[in-house]
């Protein structure tokens, strides 16, 4: 990168992340990452186990050395620098309190290593309790605490000191789901209060949704797609990113596209779409993804609307979560999952009607990596 370049890089932003690279052992994990971080954000870095969203944080934190590239906060680039250099705070997954020490104690640390009087302490700790709602815990011991209140103490030492920008790795992941529901509103309350940069990792596609107001989501060491949950959920990049987000149906489909029509065949089942959305279509070969709740069931003979193909199946098992039944169907060689209110009994033949408009639709050669 020019100097120029790493000068401008993260321009407006509370952390410019350029070219960034990171490696294992000689094991290239991270493979020239570029992202912003905007002031007062919430950002979640999203993905499944090995695709470098951990990393990413730790190298934000300074936890992890960077190979190559830049890091770029209030103008200054922070990758050689230490992380009590970076102006960055960090929660972990495991909350890394000190057993021996009290609430208060734990809480100070950071201000403590600071230098800060006893004093000083004393009164920033006291707000924190306050603000967390642990007035009254600052002489317990941590080792005493529920685990959601160990997490509000991990929060307030992270909180402490100041920062203006709140690395979070994992910090539910230990809690029960009740805990985890509550805290993932009072982490986000406390973010917008405050006005941080709120940097999160999760592997939890909710927790996610809920508390970011943008997804990052990575893919062996690379973004896969930048956007708002709504972007990322309703119009996903690519076929990864449609499987991830929880579109797991795969539909094999054959479109013939001309003169503003396309024909989309899924085995017998034929339907055509005109206008902007037949344009929209690949040509030839594509895999079509979509949610358990996107296609419904019917009888074998029932017309096609427009823009519904309906598939012949067979229901090969059925649950009952609750409130609907689950269904695996075994439709155009592939078994779909299909949440639907009626009940059917094992090995009857329907129609599988999946509305078109609600696929995700990708040319089967860029589609086949997450089929």
């Amino acid at each position: 990168m020019q100097p120029e370049t790493q000068a401008r890089a993260g321009s407006g932003a509370a952390i410019g992340v350029r070219g960034l690279k990171v490696a294992y052992g000689g094991t290239r994990v991270l493979h020239g990452i570029d992202l912003d971080f905007t002031p007062g954000s919430f950002t979640a870095l999203l993905g499944s186990s090995g695709c470098g969203k951990t990393t990413l944080l730790r190298s934000l934190s300074g936890f992890v050395p960077v190979e190559e590239g830049s890091i770029v906060v209030g103008g200054k680039d922070v990758a050689g620098l230490p992380p009590e250099k970076r102006g960055m705070a960090m929660v972990f997954q495991s909350y890394a309190l000190w057993p021996h020490m009290t609430v208060l104690q734990n809480i100070g640390y950071g201000l403590k290593l600071r230098g800060k009087s006893k004093a000083e302490i004393a009164a920033k700790v006291g707000q924190m309790l306050g603000f967390l709602g642990l007035a009254g815990y600052e002489d317990r011991k941590v080792t005493a605490l529920s685990g959601g209140q160990r997490q509000r103490v991990a929060l307030g030492r992270a909180l402490a000191i100041d920062p203006g920008i709140l690395l979070l790795d994992e910090p539910l992941s230990n809690l029960d789901a009740k805990i985890r529901m509550t805290m993932r509103h009072e982490i986000r309350a406390i973010q917008q209060r405050l006005g941080l940069t709120a940097v999160h990792v999760t592997h939890d596609r909710e927790e996610a949704m809920t508390m970011a107001d943008r997804l990052v989501i990575m893919q062996v060491g690379r973004v896969a797609q930048v956007g708002t949950p709504e972007e990322v959920y309703d119009r996903p990049a690519s076929a990864f990113v449609a499987n991830f987000m929880g579109a797991e149906n795969v539909l094999p489909l054959s479109i013939n596209r001309e003169e503003g029509r396309a024909s989309v065949a899924a085995g017998e089942a034929r339907a055509t779409l005109a206008g902007a959305a037949a344009a929209e279509l690949p040509n030839g070969d594509a895999l079509a993804y979509f949610r358990d709740d996107v296609a419904s069931l019917g009888a074998l003979d029932a017309a096609a609307a427009g823009g519904d193909l309906v598939v012949p199946g067979t229901i090969a098992a059925r649950a009952y979560p609750g409130g609907i039944y689950r269904y695996k169907v075994e439709a155009a060689g592939r078994q779909i999952t299909v949440d639907d209110t009626g009940r059917h009994e094992l090995g009857t033949k329907v129609g599988l009607r999946i509305p078109l408009q609600r696929l995700h639709i990708f040319p089967a050669t860029e589609a086949g990596i997450a089929a």
